[in-house]
């Protein structure tokens, strides 16, 4: 980071303005590795106030949690600022259990009994326990959480669709949201609205190591597929999107961009 970023970071923070990201690699700085990209690299471009990626590969709406991620957010955040939230790929069951699975349902009171490689048995919660408890913490310090779901795979069908129908997440992170008061931005389908205008063939090559993890090109479009979602919503997020991002391509007319 070089000493005009930090004096910009810090001046933001003096101001109470600045955005946060807490996520998996889909959104992490280096992404999955191997020259992928998470989105949150590019989201920057397009705002008028800086961005700090704080998500990290591998993690979990539980184990990002766990490893206190989301308390060392809320403990620096100011009032006004944002702090974007994206999970889900790494949130599915696993036996034993692998430090990152949720107990499965929407309930927020719903927990499991799951048991770790070396027999021990633990208890865990559900998604949107986690995100909501994150979301009202963050709240509690006058910060703004965006609640976003998760990114689709690369998969398709032979009509030119995203094949997969949005995990279970995607709806846990909407119900999130919902219960919390805060802003959900449903990435998944702006991201597969994007896709499929792109077309198939253009899009493989966003992706060079596997269906998850993207090239910087691509994760240049999906942070402008965030930015499409912000802009067809009601959030205060708006009010920091600069022109370069209000000019981000919509479903009917996404064209390729590379990325900057």
């Amino acid at each position: 980071m070089n000493l005009i970023t930090l004096v910009a970071i810090f001046g933001a923070i003096a101001k109470g303005s600045i955005v946060y990201l807490a996520g998996d690699s889909t959104m992490a700085p280096g992404g999955g590795g191997n020259g992928t990209d998470g989105w949150g690299q590019y989201l920057g471009q397009y705002l008028t106030i800086p961005v700090v990626n704080d998500a990290i590969a591998g993690r979990s709406a539980r184990s990002y949690t766990e490893e206190g991620h989301f308390a060392a957010i809320t403990d620096i955040v100011n009032s006004g600022d944002f702090v974007i939230i994206e999970f889900g790929h790494n949130d599915g069951t696993a036996s034993p259990d692998n430090g990152r699975q949720d107990a499965v349902g929407d309930g927020y009171n719903t927990t499991a009994i799951v048991e770790t490689a070396n027999g021990t048995s633990i208890l865990i919660h559900t998604f949107p326990y986690y995100i909501q408890n994150a979301v009202t913490a963050l709240q509690a310090k006058g910060a703004i959480p965006i609640v976003s779901s998760q990114t689709p795979d690369n998969i398709w069908d032979s009509t030119g669709t995203i094949l997969a129908a949005p995990p279970r997440f995607v709806q846990y992170a909407e119900e999130s949201a919902q219960r919390t008061g805060a802003t959900y931005v449903d990435h998944f389908s702006y991201v597969a609205q994007a896709y499929e205008s792109l077309g198939m063939e253009l899009v493989d090559t966003f992706y060079p190591i596997d269906h998850t993890h993207t090239s910087p090109t691509g994760a240049n479009v999906v942070a402008e597929a965030f930015l499409r979602g912000i802009l067809c919503g009601n959030s205060s997020f708006k009010d920091v999107v600069n022109d370069k991002g209000q000019t981000v391509p919509n479903k009917r007319t996404f064209q390729y961009s590379k990325a900057t």
